[in-house]
């Protein structure tokens, strides 16, 4: 594979990401711990010990950092944090303090999310995120946070993915199976009002702890592309699933762009890959210029003002060669966009390590394999050529 180079812009954040839940571990407190458990849920398999990170962070950012990295995107949890309502833990602030830190002393950014999908046990009893006073409650944690990213974290995410928060809410709600065979099921609108709420009021909780914080949240970008004659459709398919989600930051100081395939939108709604289409280890499309696809569209609907940054994309496989041409083709649309001018900020990929993705192990997405009897870590080829772009300095061109 032959390749130009084109410089990281200054600042460029170049790092890889993952979630609390997916890696740490014996998360018992949260409500998809319970979820795992409970045999009418039909999860595949738990998350059980996952990556035993909560007790082996620093080897995985010492990997990070060797391979070449500048950049971590981790989330801190909520159940660990808030375990009964209204009790904080100082001993897990303490933690994901120590977390920052470590970090920052192996010359990796620190990105912290404060919410990834989980939430405490009694956060779901007592009605979730559409219960009054949820809104409340959210923000009062993330005030609790203040001596995890108060000092030495740039950036803040307040909540990834919303709008899938949303939709699995709606799927809840209507008691269905799961999802249909393209596209994504409609989102719960009560559930969407209150995360974007709950997102309003997180912004200006880290914003009164720290103005210099860079404050922003991440959007699932499902990348609708119409079919001839099909523009109308696809515009008001995508506008409760996706860009209401957008459209509520744009008084944020960044938004995350998250993609991993594309979805074509025909006249009777989204259309299936073929037949013969390669498929990834989720059954999803290979298609890398899914995040040029992204970024483009999010830009459209957040305007000029806010800067965008690649939060995940990545691919689940078990062939590094694959792996490594789907990002060297993702890093070329990521590239063309900075071309075209527009304020691409940093890329992150998902994700660090093999980890539990929600109901299984088997959709391997790591840079670094884990061996789930002994933990341990073993960087694969496509961490190990990605990684190296960063002691490169350099974004790839095809």
């Amino acid at each position: 594979m032959t390749h130009a180079w084109t410089p990281f812009p200054d600042g460029f954040l170049w790092g890889a990401s993952t979630a609390a839940h997916q890696i740490e571990g014996n998360n018992v407190n949260s409500d998809w711990w319970r979820k795992e458990h409970d045999p009418a849920a039909g999860i595949q398999e738990p998350s059980l010990d996952a990556c035993d990170s909560y007790h082996r962070w620093e080897q995985d950012m010492d990997l990070l950092a060797e391979l070449g990295f500048t950049d971590y995107r981790f989330s801190v949890e909520w159940a660990r944090i808030e375990p009964v309502r209204g009790y904080f833990s100082r001993a897990e602030i303490a933690h994901y303090r120590r977390m920052v830190e470590g970090a920052v002393a192996r010359g990796l950014r620190p990105m912290v999310t404060l919410h990834h999908f989980t939430v405490p046990q009694w956060f779901e009893d007592f009605g979730g995120w559409t219960a009054d006073g949820a809104v409340e409650l959210f923000a009062r944690y993330v005030e609790e946070c203040a001596p995890i990213f108060a000092d030495g974290v740039r950036h803040v995410c307040t909540i990834n993915e919303p709008n899938m928060i949303a939709v699995m809410a709606g799927l809840a709600k209507r008691g269905d199976q799961g999802f249909p065979p393209a596209g994504l099921p409609f989102p719960d609108e009560e559930t969407t009002h209150a995360v974007i709420a709950a997102h309003h009021a997180a912004v200006k909780a880290v914003r009164s702890i720290d103005a210099g914080i860079q404050v922003g949240w991440t959007i699932a970008n499902q990348v609708y592309q119409a079919l001839p004659g099909a523009e109308d459709v696809t515009a008001a398919y995508s506008a409760p699933r996706e860009d209401v989600f957008i459209e509520a930051a744009r008084g944020d100081d960044w938004i995350g762009v998250q993609s991993y395939t594309r979805t074509k939108v025909g006249a009777d709604g989204p259309v299936p890959a073929p037949a013969d289409a390669e498929r990834t280890l989720t059954q999803w499309e290979y298609y890398p210029a899914a995040v040029g696809y992204a970024l483009r569209h999010t830009a459209a609907l957040v305007g000029p003002d806010v800067p965008l940054i690649v939060t995940e994309n990545g691919i689940a496989t078990g062939d590094e060669d694959r792996r490594v041409d789907y990002y060297a083709g993702a890093l070329d649309a990521v590239a063309a966009c900075l071309d075209d001018g527009l304020d691409v900020r940093g890329y992150l990929a998902w994700s660090a390590l093999d980890n539990y993705e929600w109901g299984t192990y088997k959709a391997t997405f790591g840079l670094i394999s884990v061996d789930p009897e002994t933990f341990e870590r073993t960087p694969k080829a496509g961490g190990v050529w990605l990684g190296g772009l960063g002691h490169e300095k350099a974004l790839p061109r095809l």
